[in-house]
């Protein structure tokens, strides 16, 4: 790897600088076919080269046809960045050498994109997006450790991408992670794209630059090719580091295209930055321009889902706390999850389940447990209307918190709450006689404990309510046990 200047180390404070961050988003559509072939789109698992035709590989003769449901994805993806998608689009021919691209150009839009001039509200402030557009995808090189050679998939080649462009508004690591995890959000959330980093379906860029208060924009870089969020706030932290340590060094900073080593947790150089000249843009002779007309955006428009701000604000005004109704509307699994639950219709006596808790027990106890099984939300047997259910036993008070936490792991298997509750009649205990022999046989058990009590130290009574609740076997209500035995200690 080549070194960059100032890359020693990425400890040093970014004292005095601000920085200036804009982002390139890539994103992999969700189509069956490629954007400009009828060749299929779903190449994971295949072997290499399995999924590739004339077009992909660049033969003479080779005629590119556009991919419909691209383009109406791009649109929505579009309208749900707050975008102007109407008027003409048009592709143009993008020219670089390079092996993963055998056309020796990509498929790209230049002056007429899809969507531009549109914008998020995340934390941190409001980020301008400048421009969307549609592109096709280039293939993959492997490099082999220690090998002389590197070997070409194609698989890939031609999928239909989306590609997001930011002005230079972000200022920091934490908003560029907000920033990301809201359009990953927006994207599944509309079925643009699975939008998952993991899987290279969403790829980041980033431009990068610093400078004193006052003064003008310094040089940006850019560093490619980021495959998780922490992987992007790494490398803006380490690299406003670096710009800072050079400038501070008396040296300059110099238009570069770097790479992130996540080993190192470092950049490293990859090539001088082209220019614009550099890739002769042309329009493409054999796709004509698209006229979007209002007509076809009302009709794209009506297809597209809840955005992730409207759930959150609609699970705030069902009373979710804020933070939880922020998590709900970022994770398309667990709010589609959670509106299921929520909408499980109750006996026709019975109030609405309570939001707040079942927002609770999904992202506390549900989550952890699948935590621990290194399970997500869509690798459970957990029914929602099984987990609404557990909510309103506890609600109505007919098992105790304990005994539902004790359920989840049967709940959490496929079982029904209800059924169990029967079966093992878990039901609360509101038999104060049950109740009154377990308190009379705590406090013979701990004579000393009711004594302190009835000298003044009102805190010697969880020494009892705790045996208490434990010979009841966790049935009793806590609110009835703690009265009883209040009523006990002072005769």
């Amino acid at each position: 790897m080549s070194q960059v200047p100032g890359s020693q180390g990425s400890g040093v404070a970014q004292s005095g600088y601000q920085t200036v961050i804009g982002l390139e988003v890539h994103l992999q559509l969700r189509t069956r076919t490629k954007i400009f072939t009828a060749c299929p789109a779903d190449y994971h698992g295949a072997g290499p080269n399995e999924f590739t035709d004339p077009m992909v590989l660049g033969l003479p003769g080779a005629l590119p046809t556009l991919n419909r449901e691209a383009v109406e994805l791009g649109m929505m993806f579009g309208l749900g960045l707050n975008c102007d998608v109407s008027g003409f689009t048009q592709f143009h021919r993008k020219n670089y050498f390079y092996p993963d691209s055998p056309k020796n150009f990509q498929l790209s839009q230049y002056d007429r994109p899809i969507a531009r001039d549109g914008y998020l509200d995340v934390e941190g402030g409001r980020v301008r997006i400048t421009r969307a557009h549609l592109e096709d995808d280039a293939g993959k090189l492997m490099h082999p450790t220690y090998a002389p050679y590197s070997l070409l998939d194609l698989n890939r080649a031609g999928s239909a991408l989306i590609e997001m462009v930011t002005e230079a508004d972000i200022t920091g690591p934490e908003q560029a992670r907000a920033f990301l995890e809201a359009v990953q959000a927006i994207a599944q959330a509309l079925g643009v794209s699975d939008a998952t980093p993991e899987e290279g379906k969403m790829r980041c860029d980033v431009n990068i630059s610093v400078h004193k208060p006052g003064t003008p924009w310094g040089t940006k870089v850019e560093v490619k090719n980021l495959n998780s969020f922490r992987s992007v706030a790494r490398a803006i932290d380490y690299e406003a580091a670096r710009q800072a340590r050079v400038l501070d060094g008396g040296g300059s900073i110099t238009q570069y295209t770097l790479g992130w080593d996540e080993g190192g947790q470092k950049t490293f150089l990859m090539r001088t930055k082209e220019g614009e000249a550099d890739y002769r843009y042309f329009p493409e002779p054999d796709l004509p321009p698209l006229d979007i007309t209002p007509e076809w955006i009302e009709r794209v428009r009506a297809r597209m889902p809840e955005l992730p701000a409207q759930k959150r604000a609609r699970y705030i005004a069902a009373g979710v706390r804020e933070a939880d109704a922020d998590t709900l509307s970022l994770d398309v699994n667990l709010s589609r999850f959670y509106d299921e639950a929520l909408s499980e219709s109750p006996a026709p006596d019975a109030p609405p389940i309570d939001a707040q808790r079942l927002s609770n027990w999904l992202l506390t106890e549900v989550t952890g447990f699948l935590a621990a099984a290194e399970q997500g939300i869509r690798d459970t047997q957990l029914q929602p209307a099984h987990l609404a259910a557990l909510v309103r036993l506890i609600d109505a008070g007919t098992i105790s918190g304990k005994i539902a936490k004790d359920l989840l792991p049967d709940v959490m298997a496929g079982q029904n709450p209800e059924t169990l509750v029967q079966e093992r009649g878990l039901m609360v205990v509101t038999d104060t006689g049950a109740i009154d022999a377990a308190i009379d046989a705590a406090m013979t058990a701990n004579p000393k404990a009711v004594e302190q009590f009835r000298a003044g130290n009102a805190k010697a009574a969880n020494a009892l309510f705790g045996p208490v609740m434990k010979a009841m076997g966790g049935q009793a209500k806590p609110e009835v046990v703690r009265d009883q035995l209040m009523k006990k200690l002072a005769e």
